[in-house]
């Protein structure tokens, strides 16, 4: 049976892989009431484990100490789901994907001249932007057998395939901007997210893996 994670690990590990979240974003990513996770989340404060950030609306910050308490749970989680060789197979399967995901991102965003090989891709040629586009769709599919396969052990995996591929489907109609705006769930701050769900799961220091 796949196992649930407990709502205050949730709220805690929520901060860190959505990357300076409001209280919202992390109730919306994993489907609880927004004030238990404010709730969690002050408690988690009072421990020291993050910080609560005013400036631009009430965004939340993840402690060095907060990192490591949160890793400790995750592996205690990991142990009693009896879940790590499956999502250690997992991670070793991601990173040959993870990279072809990375090189499509850029030749989304970069077209090579013979002025200026950083040159912006201009979308002005379609063979280009297609084949980008079906190495999209490849990564993808595997996003989504991959995601299957953690949700099967772990419930809190599930979600990303869905958000990747919605915003994918924006991108094909035409919302260039769902590739890889940070304001969003786009492709490429989704795919950020879930190698760095992967990470925390494991233990693993990012860049690490690459």
């Amino acid at each position: 049976m796949s196992r649930r994670s407990a709502p205050a690990l949730l709220a805690l590990h929520g901060v860190r892989v959505l990357g300076g979240p409001s209280v919202d974003a992390v109730a919306q990513r994993f489907g609880l009431p927004s004030a238990e996770v404010r709730e969690h989340l002050l408690d988690a404060q009072a421990y020291g484990w993050v910080r609560r950030h005013d400036g631009f609306g009430e965004t939340w910050s993840m402690t060095a100490r907060g990192r490591q308490e949160e890793e400790r749970l995750l592996a205690e989680e990991l142990d009693a789901a009896g879940a790590r060789d499956v999502v250690a197979a997992v991670h070793a399967a991601f990173l040959p994907v993870n990279r072809r995901h990375g090189q499509a991102c850029t030749d989304w965003q970069l077209r090579a001249t013979r002025w200026d090989r950083l040159a912006a891709n201009d979308h002005t040629d379609p063979v280009w932007d297609d084949r980008v586009l079906v190495e999209l769709e490849a990564c993808d599919d595997e996003l989504a057998a991959l995601c299957a396969t953690l949700t099967d052990v772990l419930v809190r995996f599930d979600g990303y395939a869905g958000l990747h591929a919605a915003a994918l489907a924006r991108v094909k109609r035409g919302r260039h901007d769902w590739l890889d705006a940070p304001d969003r769930a786009s492709c490429q701050l989704v795919w950020i997210q879930f190698h760095e769900d992967l990470l925390a799961t494991l233990g693993i220091p990012r860049g690490a893996d690459s």
